[in-house]
């Protein structure tokens, strides 16, 4: 192709014309590039995390109808993107071209990256799945995808395996968004913290409240229990249902001395969390959804219906050299990028 492209995708958009490719029901997803597109040979999916959830129980836990559920999704749309979570992921892969308007001076053909933004705009062929990896949300595949011109990524570093950056970056905009809101002597709260993200979360969070601040962690699991405090990665867990929004305040609240939180963070991946990360805040307070389970509809009425006036943030997979901060945090923590690879490589 020599037509010029829009930077943003829009060429590729097949319903509803005029809207941009995340938003569009399906877009083009031939792997012939236009001159300011970039061919990768896909590696691997990591699935979101609330999307992967809702497979699996989609599924019943059937790895061979979670791979065809996937199929089904890509080929319907050209994209991976969750018609129930309207969530992706992100991908790695290794270069196959770049278009020739392009000016990427620190990539070459062969280069392994790691997408930065989200399967849910990026166009997508699959050929084959060779493996899917249910408990840490990742599918191995033999497969194409175009990364737009505006599209960011990430190469793979040479000090860690490709898998262990691939878990790290999946969710590396929760953990620098994090470094950015915290304060010395901040109360942070954060849902889900047995996750991924919520590790990493918890970790920054920790660095950023210094001696006077507390870090309280909610998760459902001893072992998770376990592995947040004997690794110093909170002061304090609290275990409940996420569900149970009076239950989680009460004993949120009870961790942090009767006083409601600066900051709750909430990285869960099951849907109904919202009034359970408003609850615990005080008024002028922050609530930053991270979680792609998140209704903001269900969290802007529920404050207003509890009287709350809190500053909500939607959770930004992008941020200023968050790919750079998340991978820090693993070479700067041995005890966290231990239960990384132990758990998700």
């Amino acid at each position: 192709m020599i037509k010029k492209a829009c930077k943003y995708g829009t060429h590729r958009v097949l319903e509803p014309v005029g809207v941009l490719p995340q938003t569009a029901q399906k877009i083009d997803n031939t792997m012939e590039i236009y001159p300011n597109e970039i061919l990768i040979d896909v590696i691997s999916l990591n699935i979101d995390s609330a999307s992967f959830n809702q497979l699996k129980e989609e599924a019943a836990g059937d790895e061979k109808k979670i791979g065809e559920k996937i199929k089904e999704i890509v080929g319907q749309r050209g994209k991976m993107q969750n018609p129930v979570t309207g969530s992706g992921g992100m991908l790695i892969g290794q270069i196959a071209a770049i278009g020739a308007e392009l000016d990427r001076p620190d990539l070459k053909v062969g280069d392994k990256i790691a997408t930065l933004v989200s399967l849910s705009l990026t166009p997508l062929k699959i050929k084959e799945i060779k493996a899917i990896k249910k408990d840490i949300d990742r599918v191995d595949v033999e497969a194409q995808a175009i990364l737009f011109e505006s599209g960011i990524y990430a190469k793979l570093p040479e000090d860690m395996t490709e898998a262990l950056a691939l878990a790290a970056l999946d969710v590396a905009g929760a953990p620098a968004q994090t470094a950015k809101l915290v304060k010395p002597g901040d109360s942070v709260l954060v849902l889900g913290a047995g996750g991924k993200s919520g590790m990493l979360c918890c970790y920054e969070a920790m660095k950023r409240v210094g001696p006077t601040g507390n870090v309280v962690a909610m998760c459902r699991k001893d072992a998770d229990r376990d592995k947040l405090l004997e690794n110093n990665l909170c002061h304090k867990v609290i275990q409940t249902d996420i569900n149970r929004p009076l239950e989680v305040m009460e004993k949120a609240l009870d961790a942090n001395g009767g006083n409601e939180y600066d900051i709750c963070i909430n990285v869960v991946n099951v849907p109904n969390s919202e009034m359970a990360s408003i609850l615990p805040v005080r008024d002028g307070g922050i609530v930053y959804f991270f979680s792609m389970a998140v209704s903001f509809t269900k969290a802007a009425l529920g404050a207003e219906g509890i009287g709350k006036d809190v500053n909500m943030i939607i959770g930004n997979g992008y941020t200023k050299d968050h790919a750079e901060i998340t991978l820090h945090q693993l070479r700067e923590n041995p005890a966290l990028c231990k239960i990384f690879e132990e758990k998700y490589v």
